[in-house]
């Protein structure tokens, strides 16, 4: 018998090993789950010296931030940053917020970007769940036009910081994600390089032009 076992080829084996029903194959994929799988893909990815882009976690507190998030996730999609959208309330969702930021590094966020209005504290709830960098966009409200959202994301205690755009700053917040994940991402810095330049023709362009107008 040990003879016998000697004997199996290796091509035997890989064939013995295709044998598997497709119902078992399909059981076993069933089995893990998406971090898993994500996780098997980045140690692909570093086995073979590749880089998977981080991706970009965008929680809005409320659906009614959508039009500021609009503004991120079409910066973001400009610069070919991946991104996930989620609606989690600081006060409404607590616990699903605090998962969501304390798993973020392990499911392959690199940045978190928050946006919320009136009592803001949704950037700093997160914040205070990760170490990776969270931007917090203040949306404004029916009261104080943003400012009272502009000082609760803002006014965070000394070790727990949120770097904040200015009121409905979603294109920005976009912009300082990718200059975030751009230092170690030569590709994405370049491209973040040529926006700027495209900027500063377009108000070159209208400089020239300006005269005619008046």
């Amino acid at each position: 018998m040990a003879l016998e076992a000697e004997r199996v080829s290796p091509e035997r084996m890989a064939l013995e090993a295709e044998r598997v029903s497709p119902e078992r194959k399909a059981l076993r994929a069933e089995r893990v789950s998406p971090e898993r799988k994500a996780l098997r893909a980045e140690l692909v990815f570093r086995r073979k010296g590749w880089k998977a882009m981080k991706k970009v976690g965008i929680v809005m507190g409320s659906d009614s931030d959508l039009p500021v998030v609009q503004k991120a996730a079409d910066q973001l999609k400009a610069l070919g940053i991946p991104f996930e959208a989620h609606v989690y309330s600081a006060h409404r969702t607590p616990e699903e917020a605090r998962l969501f930021a304390a798993s973020a590094r392990e499911k392959g966020f690199g940045v978190l970007i928050a946006a919320a209005g009136m009592a803001a504290h949704l950037a700093g709830a997160l914040a205070a769940n990760t170490t990776l960098p969270v931007i917090g966009i203040p949306c404004a409200g029916p009261l104080m036009d943003g400012l009272d959202a502009l000082l609760s994301t803002v006014q965070m205690p000394s070790g727990i910081p949120v770097a904040t755009v200015a009121v409905g700053g979603g294109a920005n917040a976009a912009l300082l994600a990718a200059q975030i994940l751009a230092v170690e991402d030569g590709e994405l810095a370049e491209k973040l390089r040529a926006k700027r330049e495209k900027d500063a023709a377009a108000v070159r362009a209208k400089d020239a032009g300006i005269m005619e107008r008046l």
